[in-house]
């Protein structure tokens, strides 16, 4: 486990930390052989799939496709935490092609790292993977932006549009820091590009076209991870209660990696992936108390709540002037900053304030 990851763990206990420790120390997580033999599939089963796809044809082989690139953009967020090898370096050369092509590897590492500042979560300006506004922000968005937002706010709209909003940033910022000078970012996004172009070269070769592959697997892929990362994070005073705990199908454990038991990746963000269920399953009552009962019986729950409904993420609700805009004369103003209520294992009801 990487040292820095180790010493921003949260325990729930000291008998946790035992445990912990105690997993560490068998031979499965020393060698870390469910990570290397997950990245022996997605690359043998992503490769082949392209070798193979003028026999597999596009009903068999789009789905793999998108399969294996979702998995391949969960193992990518494993090697930034530090597996399988304790070796950064090594790790991001595992994850450095663009086999999900819309971002480079150094890039999702650097912002992602930023995020797990759990005092930060959901905080305007300070978590990049936030999605609330500050009241000032809001306050200058016309009509139109306030729609857009409120769209991608829903489940639907987050999967069709989100994907598109989070490339147009990606490349505003990355040439924006090229032109600011830094070079860091030119070089990143020049490795970047030249793997990309000759991955797309050689897709292009074994009979998928370059536009299909973008249009009906890589953004299809990126689409699938907005599942995921929909309802992640609320804002609420205390940072353990900013996290989910989705207590998902396993189809959707395996393909998001356990990332469905977010609250337990943010207290332990150095545990591996195949240790975060046994994690949450050892202190399940715990860490729903933990959560303040922001719990979720599944991804199907999310769809039934907000398919084409806005969850609540646009003014932060800690502006101080959040209730006054929230009372502005909008025809969707009503919807979109309804509360949602969950029932918390104590008792009561929990107001969640959804963060994508």
């Amino acid at each position: 486990m990487p040292l820095s990851e180790r010493r921003n763990a949260a325990y729930l206990h000291a008998g946790q930390r035992t445990r912990i420790k105690q997993l560490s120390q068998t031979l499965l997580w020393r060698l870390e052989a469910p990570t290397w033999l997950l990245i022996v599939i997605i690359y043998a089963g992503w490769f082949a799939t392209v070798s193979q796809w003028r026999v597999l044809g596009p009903w068999i082989g789009t789905p793999l496709l998108i399969w294996f690139t979702t998995w391949y953009m969960s193992l990518q967020h494993e090697l930034i935490h530090g597996h399988p090898t304790r070796w950064p370096r090594v790790n991001q050369l595992l994850g450095l092609l663009p086999l999900a092509v819309w971002y480079p590897y150094g890039l999702y590492r650097d912002t992602h790292l930023r995020h797990h500042h759990d005092e930060n979560l959901t905080v305007p300006h300070e978590d990049p993977e936030g999605y609330y506004f500050s009241a000032e922000q809001w306050r200058h968005f016309s009509r139109l932006t306030r729609r857009v937002v409120r769209w991608r706010n829903t489940l639907v709209g987050r999967m069709l549009l989100g994907p598109a909003l989070d490339i147009y940033a990606a490349l505003r910022a990355g040439i924006t820091a090229v032109l600011g000078g830094e070079g860091r970012v030119l070089v990143m996004w020049l490795v970047h590009g030249l793997l990309l172009a000759w991955l797309l070269g050689w897709i292009e070769d074994k009979g998928l076209g370059i536009g299909y592959f973008l249009l009906a697997v890589a953004y299809p892929a990126l689409a699938l991870t907005k599942i995921r990362s929909f309802f992640e994070h609320r804002a609420a005073a205390d940072p353990q209660a900013r996290s989910v705990i989705n207590e998902a199908a396993w189809p959707w454990r395996v393909l998001f990696l356990n990332l469905n038991y977010h609250l337990v990746h943010h207290d332990l963000p150095a545990v591996p992936w195949y240790g975060l269920r046994k994690v949450y399953l050892a202190d399940r009552v715990a860490y729903q108390q933990r959560s303040r009962g922001f719990v979720v019986q599944g991804y199907a729950e999310w769809f039934g709540e907000f398919a084409f409904t806005p969850a609540g993420v646009e003014i932060h609700p800690f502006a101080q002037d959040a209730w006054a805009l929230s009372q502005e004369t909008d025809p969707f103003a009503a919807d979109s900053l309804t509360d949602v209520r969950y029932s918390s294992p104590t008792g009561g009801d929990t107001v969640a304030t959804p963060q994508g």
